[in-house]
């Protein structure tokens, strides 16, 4: 049983540094192809790549991962693409918050492996939107589970390219369950809902956690389709709006909305919160915050 379990830690952790290649060789074509508007004559960007490393309370090897940083580009301002594997044992307050989740034996044996892929991309044109993806496979002694999703987070929305986005993470559901969907779009809508502000983050998208049906095969399969749904959910809406004209009533639109983005990842996001309590790389945790907003 462990050497199967070993076998499939590895096969996720493969499959995430897999997506992470499609993505960063598709953002990067994306920014040879645009060749108009206000920063075609920015060079076309690049990430820039920087191994990540996690060391355990005693300083033993704790894992770590990679993070991909593209800025000032023609099409993306700023994007991250990061991919980590971590492992150790969890902090008192990570255990208390995997108790109350009901993870079994969490308590007696804090043990943990995690791996997965993080994604966050902010756009020059105010009228393409913001994007967030991730993916992830988690184990304890107890239990092992799936999660994931992606959400959209125009400034200036447009109905069709939330119909869009949506008909793609719905095709990544159908095929293992029909019922995914309409599940993870409601639990998308509550997660990505800002309550201080009382509204959501974005247009939302789909988001699950703690998915396990008993089957690894099958929850592995399912969320490997949600990774491969991101790509044709996202580049055709960006390809649409990425030479729309903006002024700069446009531009301070997009930084004011920026800032309800940073205050959610800031004060609410699961991700956000279990990568600094475990004490890894708090440039890759952040990745995801804007490189400017505005609060009005």
């Amino acid at each position: 049983m462990t050497d199967m379990m070993d076998d499939q830690k590895a096969r996720a952790s493969a499959w995430f540094r897999d997506l992470r290649d499609q993505i960063v060789a598709a953002f990067e074509a994306l920014e040879d192809s645009q060749t108009t508007g206000p920063f075609a004559e920015n060079a076309p960007g690049r990430f820039e790549v920087k191994s990540t490393t996690r060391t355990s309370d005693d300083g033993s090897d704790a894992g770590g991962g990679l993070m991909s940083v593209m800025r000032g580009g023609r099409v993306f301002e700023k994007v991250g693409v990061n991919i980590s594997t971590v492992y150790g044992v969890l902090g008192e307050a990570a255990q208390k918050s995997m108790a109350a989740r009901g993870v079994p034996g969490i308590e007696a044996d804090p043990s943990f492996w995690a791996s997965g892929i993080s994604l966050v991309a902010h756009m020059q044109n105010p009228h393409s939107p913001a994007v967030h993806m991730n993916t992830r496979m988690f184990w304890t002694p107890g239990a092992w589970w799936f999660g994931g999703g992606a959400d959209l987070n125009p400034c200036i929305e447009y109905d069709e390219d939330t119909a869009h986005f949506h008909a793609a993470m719905k095709a990544g559901c159908d095929p293992h369950d029909p019922a995914y969907y309409d599940r993870y779009k409601a639990w998308a809508d509550e997660y990505f809902y800002i309550p201080h502000r009382r509204r959501a983050r974005g247009v939302g998208g789909i988001f699950y956690d703690d998915h396990n049906t008993g089957d690894w095969e099958a929850d592995f399969a399912f969320t490997q389709d949600v990774g491969r749904a991101f790509l044709p959910a996202f580049l055709p809406v960006t390809e649409k709006r990425r030479d729309t004209p903006w002024d700069a009533a446009d531009k301070d639109t997009q930084l004011v909305h920026r800032g309800l983005y940073a205050e959610y990842n800031l004060v609410y996001d699961r991700g956000t919160k279990f990568g600094l309590a475990t004490s890894h790389d708090p440039d890759a945790v952040l990745m995801s915050l804007p490189p400017l907003a505005k609060w009005v």
